[in-house]
């Protein structure tokens, strides 16, 4: 069935605590995405952010954000007094650390509520307790904060090999990780009463998968064998991609790269339990940096850029038999942007997979026509533009006036002359004979530069910052494109 959706992130949705929650306003979008006729509901990672607050480097790739809890619910549940007061309401940018230290005495104040009930000891709360990924992440947590918040490789040489050698927390650490351990109880329950609402509304979430795991997470610290380290953590070789479009440097991430032989023993047991969680908490898991199946990029770890490294092989074959073995239900779709060699979209194919394609990227002007040099397939998804690239308005009005009378005159050849070029850039995505058409919501709404969600190959602010802070115009252009969004539904 061809669908339409719209990419955007819980942290971008308008709220009274300055980045998006998982409570009334995730609710109501919900309501407003199923009044337009969309089916589909695209988020970035929802782990907790890490280096430069980027959801590509979280501290767990099971784990939650605690920031995205809504505080509003936990009133409603009687975990808190009364409803906590506005803060950055209406911001147009997320400030992380400011939100972070609002949040967390309110979250304190809960979990003692919590305890004083008395449903720390209910069973639903110990079952979710005792899972082995919140227990490793929690006592994570715990330790990261007893050791001043460095990255775990730079701990005590007791508490960096924990989970090897296990030894008795202090009490101030207990306490911290049971902290730890509700924060994700919580976030759970919000995050799965926001996905049965789109659910029931006929609105699949598809939630965003990195190949590659942040290395101060609790993954590499609990599962050491799994990563080329050395024997003190660190990283032997480090992930990234070579000089591309993006960046003549190439792109060095620093996440640390798989040890596939260990994997393999182990019956890769770390990606069949990873994909298999996503699966519980999202309907559609797209695979971030699908290519690294086929081939990745290997950087030795002393290199400050990108531009050294060598294409390693992966088994990606013996990992997707695995994966559409062991869990048919789960809906794969790959990534599959940039320079690729012809094996990766052979192994795409091989799976039935959708891959992607970016309309910024597809529009040729460089001849005396403009031209879509990517063609129109069923089995792929159709983006105006994804968080890495710029906006669709941003993308044409950097194009030269010749350029932008070539895109014009393709739109009206191609059956989409009526109305703004927005609304013609729009209806050539949602038109096309793809399967997914997804539409960032930063286009929908036709901003600029203003709306730009990162740009790859750079740390820090303002990248994963933007925030929408209202709904009122996002309502309005909704509207407005209605009976587009809905055309293929």
């Amino acid at each position: 069935m061809r669908q339409t959706g719209i990419l955007m992130p819980v942290s971008s949705l308008p709220s009274r605590t300055g980045i998006g929650e998982l409570g009334e306003a995730a609710f109501r979008w919900i309501d407003m995405m199923q009044k337009s006729g969309v089916g589909i509901w695209q988020i970035l990672p929802l782990n907790p952010v890490g280096y430069g607050n980027s959801p590509y480097q979280p501290y767990s790739s099971y784990a939650g954000d605690e920031l995205y809890i809504s505080l509003d619910e936990l009133c409603k549940e009687g975990l808190l007094e009364q409803q906590p007061e506005a803060f950055r309401e209406n911001a147009r940018r997320v400030d992380y650390d400011a939100v972070r230290a609002f949040k967390l005495p309110y979250l304190k104040r809960a979990w003692q509520t919590f305890r004083e009930k008395g449903l720390d000891e209910t069973e639903e709360f110990r079952s979710f307790a005792d899972q082995e990924w919140v227990r490793d992440y929690s006592v994570f947590r715990a330790l990261k904060t007893s050791n001043g918040g460095a990255c775990w490789n730079d701990w005590r040489r007791a508490d960096k090999n924990w989970v090897e050698e296990p030894r008795k927390l202090t009490q101030e650490e207990r306490g911290e990780a049971a902290f730890q351990t509700f924060l994700q109880y919580v976030f759970f329950r919000q995050w799965m009463q926001v996905k049965q609402a789109a659910n029931d509304r006929g609105i699949r979430v598809m939630g965003d998968v990195p190949f590659y795991v942040g290395l101060d997470s609790a993954d590499v610290w609990g599962g050491k064998d799994n990563f080329l380290l050395d024997t003190d953590g660190r990283p032997v070789f480090i992930a990234g991609v070579p000089p591309d479009y993006f960046s003549e440097t190439g792109q060095r991430w620093g996440n640390p790269i798989y040890d596939w032989d260990h994997m393999k023993k182990e019956g890769y047991r770390f990606w069949l339990e990873r994909i298999g969680y996503s699966g519980k908490l999202f309907d559609i898991v797209r695979i971030d940096h699908f290519r690294a199946f086929d081939t990745y990029w290997k950087i030795p770890a002393t290199c400050p850029t990108a531009v050294e490294g060598d294409w390693i092989e992966a088994p990606g074959y013996e990992v997707l038999d695995l994966l559409t073995k062991e869990l048919p239900d789960v809906e794969l779709v790959a990534e599959d942007l940039g320079e690729l060699r012809p094996e990766v979209l052979t192994l795409k194919d091989h799976y039935h997979l959708k891959g992607m394609k970016i309309l910024v990227f597809s529009i040729d002007v460089s001849g005396k026509y403009a031209r879509d040099i990517n063609g129109d397939r069923e089995n792929m998804i159709f983006y105006t533009g994804t968080h890495d690239n710029d906006t669709v308005m941003e993308w044409y009005g950097k194009l030269s006036c010749a350029s932008r009378r070539k895109v014009r005159r393709f739109l009206r050849k191609a059956g989409c002359g009526n109305g703004s070029v927005k609304d013609r850039l729009l209806a050539y995505t949602l038109k096309s004979r793809a399967q997914y058409a997804i539409v960032p919501m930063q286009d929908i709404l036709g901003l600029g530069a203003e709306g730009h969600m990162n740009s790859p190959g750079t740390v820090g602010p303002p990248n994963w910052e933007w925030h929408l802070p209202s709904f009122e115009k996002a309502q309005q252009e909704l509207g407005k494109y209605r009976k587009l969004l809905a055309y293929r539904r």
